[in-house]
This record gives structure tokens, C-alpha cells and sequence, in this order.
């Protein structure tokens, strides 16, 4: 029996991550254009696994286990019925929210995660965060993904947590090494983007006096982050010109 209050507690946006998921067709479209439902749940279901299989282990002293790739761990659930497939997400977000709460009282410990380093409290976030842009993928622009995505957590954590590897297949398609990109939105710091061989983003106090390359709000600029693109394009306002737009936009082409 899953214990629906931790989950609630330790990873709220689930109910409507689920809901939503639940909902639609499984065969439907998202905005991952390979994907359909049925693949955003199996790709749900590995995450949660793999965050608490790594966790549980550092948290029980025994070797942190490689992390294991989208391939390795997204099939058996791929080849689950779709009713099953959804029964087993819950499952897993389950025992993941029980990892999540043994690892509470060490929240600023480090632990190897996919070839870098997360912190302790970083792996809710973590699902958290692909609860709310997997949602988005199923639902598009709403008020609610619109919330959601907004929150200031949501930019620290994608630049912190997960940092250069949102520009790594983007970077790779850009000649400029030197390329840098400023990304600003309203009551949070700016985001600032190095693109080429060693790319690279960082959180910076927003400064008035630095022109920014995309101005635009703050649910709008992680799904930039994360290589999508708001069903509104007017959300994203920029003065920089075609060509040095057009290599931001190439840099933010996602994982």
C-alpha cells in the first residue's frame, strides 16, 4: 500500500503529474516528439528507480552504484500493459518517497549521479522536476504548468543540479567557443549560457546594465533551459538579432 502523505509531503506535484498521465490517451502525442504517453510514464517509472536505487545505497554505507542510462532502465516498463505501466510508476515514486525520507537529516551530502555529483536533497527535486516538465509535455501551456514551472527552485535546481549537460548537445553543434548568452526574467537572477567545446551555466544577480539576449518569464525560461519552447512565443522578447538569437536558441536544444 503506497503512503499517499509522504508522497504528497516529499514530491507535491505528483498527484498531478499522475492525474494528468491517467487521463490521457496512452498512444496520445507530447512535446517529446518521439514519445507518447505510454513512453513519458516508462521514462517517469525509470527515473524514480534509479534516483532511489542510487540513493539507497550511499544511504545504507554500501558503493554508489553507476547510474544506469534512460536505455538500460526505461524497458521493462516500456513492455508493461498500460494499466500495469501506471500501477508500476506509483510503485516506484513510492519507494522512492521512503528513500527521500531517510536521507532528510543529510540533505547537503554529495552523491554521484549520471558522471557528476547531486546533493542528498537534490534527488526529490530532481524527480520533482521531471514530474513538472513531463506534465508540461502532456498538457502544454496551462495556469497550473505555468505555476509550477515558475518557481525559483525550478531555475536553481536545473542550473545547479543539472547544469552543463542541458547544453551539452547544443554546445556541440555551435563553432563559437566563445559564444555567451544571458537569459532574464522577471524577480529571479539571470541565467548566463557558455557555449563551444566547454560549455557551461550559472546563476547571476540580474544587473539592469547588462543586455540580456532573451527576456521572458520564469516558466517560460526553464522550458528553454530544457530545450522546449512555450506554446506562446511572444513570452520570449529579445533584442539580440538573428544570428546571435539563433546560436542561444541552438545552444538551449535540450538533453
Amino acid at each position: 500500500m503506497t503512503n499517499d502523505a509522504l508522497i504528497t509531503q516529499l514530491l507535491p506535484e505528483w498527484t498531478q503529474f499522475r492525474d494528468r498521465a491517467a487521463a490521457g490517451d496512452p498512444a496520445g502525442g507530447t512535446a517529446c516528439a518521439a514519445w507518447t504517453t505510454r513512453d513519458v510514464v516508462a521514462h517517469q517509472a525509470g527515473n524514480a528507480v534509479e534516483l532511489a536505487r542510487v540513493l539507497s545505497a550511499h544511504l545504507a554505507g554500501r558503493p554508489v552504484p553507476k547510474t544506469r542510462s534512460f536505455e538500460e532502465r526505461e524497458p521493462p516498463f516500456r513492455q508493461l500493459g498500460d494499466d500495469d505501466r501506471l500501477a508500476a510508476l506509483e510503485r516506484a515514486v513510492d519507494d522512492l518517497a521512503r528513500v527521500l525520507e531517510a536521507g532528510l537529516d543529510q540533505p547537503d551530502t554529495w552523491v554521484p549521479w549520471t558522471g557528476r555529483r547531486m546533493k542528498v536533497a537534490w534527488f526529490g527535486e530532481h524527480m520533482r522536476s521531471e514530474l513538472i516538465l513531463h506534465r508540461w509535455d502532456l498538457v502544454g501551456d496551462d495556469p497550473v504548468g505555468t505555476e509550477l514551472l515558475g518557481q525559483p527552485w525550478m531555475t536553481t535546481h536545473s542550473v545547479d543540479a543539472v547544469g552543463e549537460p542541458l547544453l551539452r548537445r547544443g554546445a556541440a553543434g555551435l563553432a563559437d567557443s566563445e559564444f555567451t548568452g544571458r537569459l532574464r526574467a522577471p524577480g529571479q537572477p539571470d541565467v548566463l549560457l557558455t557555449g563551444g567545446s566547454r560549455p557551461g551555466i550559472t546563476l547571476a544577480d540580474a544587473d539592469p546594465g547588462a543586455p540580456a539576449d532573451l527576456r521572458t518569464d520564469p516558466a517560460a525560461r526553464v522550458l528553454l533551459l530544457w530545450g522546449r519552447t512555450p506554446g506562446d512565443p511572444s513570452r520570449l522578447v529579445s533584442d539580440a538579432g538573428p544570428e546571435r538569437l539563433g546560436r542561444l536558441r541552438a545552444l538551449l536544444s535540450g538533453y
